[in-house]
């Protein structure tokens, strides 16, 4: 809804735009009959939404259900003044990419990667690093400019930073998807603090990814960038290979 050139005033909506209507599921320690929907709607209500509508209750186990409901947010954001940190992305092909490198960094890019302390979930470092790659980009060890090395999983920061000197790594790639409790935060804080420790922080790049991670998040923790959703491995390449690139002609 647009109220005038300078403004973007804008609100969620199902079948009718601007209608406001919400869908909502959570979980409740409560049992799955009238009790637990009355005690949705109630918190529903007390989150400031009208029109209330459960559609759906599933019984968890004894006393928890999970609820799903239908409501009307009367709130409005205006797009125009919202200001974010994000990366731009290049559409680039493997391809092109290899040839960026080739002729305006002059050299092939040492990259490491890992699930580092507890996480043991591969599937995005998996996607980033792996020839195969991820939804028909390929994985950064396929690139023919790139140095790819995958440590895989739970890989103490100790170990990552000890394996990115012998390596010369030009960039650290960490993958966080666990982020129960918010771990995934204090694993990434232990390594940059570590790195500031150990006076390698500037020696190379350090980027991370996963989930519920984004560029804000990275950058206030450290990092040179984030990715979250929808990132591949030419995103990632090409953002290593600018900075690399950029660097090399600000020294000439």
């Amino acid at each position: 809804m647009m109220t005038d050139k300078q403004t973007q005033i804008i609100k969620p909506y199902g079948d009718t735009l601007n209608d406001g209507r919400v869908q909502i599921s959570f979980s409740l320690p409560a049992p799955a009959n009238g009790v637990g929907e009355e005690a949705a709607k109630i918190l529903l209500r007390k989150m400031g939404f009208e029109d209330i509508e459960v559609c759906n209750m599933q019984d968890l186990s004894s006393g928890f259900v999970h609820v799903i409901a239908y409501v009307t947010a009367n709130i409005s954001v205006d797009l125009s003044k919202i200001k974010v940190n994000e990366i731009q992305k290049l559409e680039m092909t493997m391809e092109q990419i290899d040839e960026f490198i080739e002729q305006n960094v002059g050299r092939e890019l040492n990259i490491i990667g890992a699930c580092i302390e507890s996480d043991a979930h591969t599937v995005g470092i998996d996607a980033i690093m792996n020839m195969k790659g991820y939804n028909q980009r390929y994985g950064l060890e396929r690139y023919r400019m790139v140095n790819a090395y995958n440590l895989g999983a739970q890989v103490p920061v100790e170990e990552l930073l000890e394996k990115a000197m012998s390596l010369k790594a030009d960039a650290i790639l960490v993958s966080q998807i666990v982020t129960q409790k918010n771990i995934h935060i204090s694993n990434l804080t232990k390594l940059i603090e570590l790195a500031e420790a150990e006076n390698i922080r500037d020696k190379m790049l350090f980027i991370c990814g996963g989930p519920r991670i984004n560029n804000e998040l990275a950058i206030e923790l450290g990092y040179d960038a984030g990715f979250g959703h929808n990132t591949y491995a030419n995103d990632v390449a090409m953002f290593i290979a600018k900075h690399y690139a950029d660097k090399r002609f600000k020294e000439n």
